[in-house]
This record gives C-alpha cells, structure tokens and sequence, in this order.
C-alpha cells in the first residue's frame, strides 16, 4: 500500500450531501442509476453515475445521505457526465455498499 502526505488528503474534498433523485441508467454498460445530490450550498447540486443496484433499489436512494469526493474533473459516461464520486465499498462479489454518515450531518459536511 502506498502511503500520502496529510497535505495529499487534504486535497480530497470529501463531502456528504443527500440524494435528491435517483434513476436508472439504461446505457450503462453494467447496471447502474443515476444520482442527482445535494452537497450544499458552497458545492451546490451534482450528478454521478453509481453500480449499486445490487444493494438498493430506487425508491431507498433518494433522502439518503451519502459521502462523494466532488473536486474531481467530470468524467463522461456514455451520454451522461458524472460530476462527482460517490464513494462505496467493494464486496467480494464485486457489488458495492455505499459509504454513508451513520448519523444526519448537514450536506457539504466534510470528512476530516
């Protein structure tokens, strides 16, 4: 494992943020939705391309408070442009569990 510098993660900006909409992504190569999320008012609303319909269906996504890194460039998928990434973790299957904050925190919180 590589190590960084205190100063390499300080320049993640990872934030939590709510999901305000979620759909299916029809032109994913592998099953996947479309979250649209709220990170507050200095990061604003983004959009990112999410695997993670193993674990959760549509109508559980939106309201959820999730945690993205929203200082990378965007990044085109097909048709859409991810604007941001919302972080999870990879089981041994290869489905992803969402990383989330345990308790409410206020959207555009950031993790330290």
């Amino acid at each position: 494992m590589n190590t960084i510098s205190w100063q390499d993660f300080e320049r993640l900006a990872l934030r939590a943020g709510t999901v305000i909409k979620a759909e299916i992504f029809p032109e994913a190569r592998k099953p996947a939705y479309q979250l649209t999320v709220d990170f507050g008012p200095e990061v604003g609303v983004r959009k990112s391309s999410v695997q993670i319909t193993v674990h959760y269906k549509l109508e559980e996504l939106v309201g959820r408070q999730v945690l993205g890194v929203v200082n990378f460039p965007p990044k085109r998928i097909g048709p859409f442009l991810s604007e941001c990434l919302v972080c999870g973790f990879y089981r041994e299957d290869g489905s992803v569990v969402l990383a989330v904050p345990d308790k409410p925190v206020p959207n555009g919180a950031k993790l330290g």
